[in-house]
């Protein structure tokens, strides 16, 4: 019997919550081998990075888009900074915090990438319709609402597990 096998035997709710474990992982895995330079992970801050067009973010703003803790996000920035691909800089109106700024070195890296980026998501998406990725868009949104009511307990933002 294989996986879709087993999960087409589960009730929906479950079969997806467990879609979403294997799909994280089948996701990060090709990820990772995408870019010789940086983690999956690593490429997914500074994608995140190009939702702060006017002021260079803190680690405490990339955590919260993220999805995950502070500490997390300071860790993959480290190995960021350490391969030249981010630069941190005190704030000039706070120097208690610190905002990354992109390099030459990253900014090289994502014009590199680009085509190939394009084909990558071109793949992912094929064969899903334009009106099925809107919906499923607005499912997951509503459930990453949900988990964030959820904080605490269950859905505690302690960890970074993109």
């Amino acid at each position: 019997m294989t996986a879709k096998d087993v999960a087409l035997q589960m009730e929906k709710k479950y079969a997806l919550f467990g879609l979403f474990f294997a799909f994280h992982n089948r996701l990060q895995a090709v990820g990772d081998s995408f870019y010789e330079e940086i983690t999956c992970k690593q490429f997914f801050l500074l994608a995140c990075m190009n939702l702060y067009p006017r002021e260079a973010p803190t680690a405490v703003e990339l955590a919260a888009v993220m999805g995950c803790s502070r500490q997390s996000v300071k860790e993959i920035l480290f190995g960021l900074e350490k391969k030249g691909y981010v630069r941190l800089q005190a704030d000039d109106r706070d120097r208690r915090k610190r905002r990354i700024y992109l390099t030459d070195k990253a900014r090289a890296m994502a014009k590199q990438y680009r085509e190939r980026e394009t084909v990558f998501m071109d793949r992912l998406y094929g064969g899903v319709e334009e009106a099925d990725i809107a919906q499923v868009y607005e499912v997951l949104s509503r459930m990453e609402n949900n988990l964030k009511d959820m904080r605490g307990g269950i859905a505690d933002e302690n960890h970074c597990d993109i």
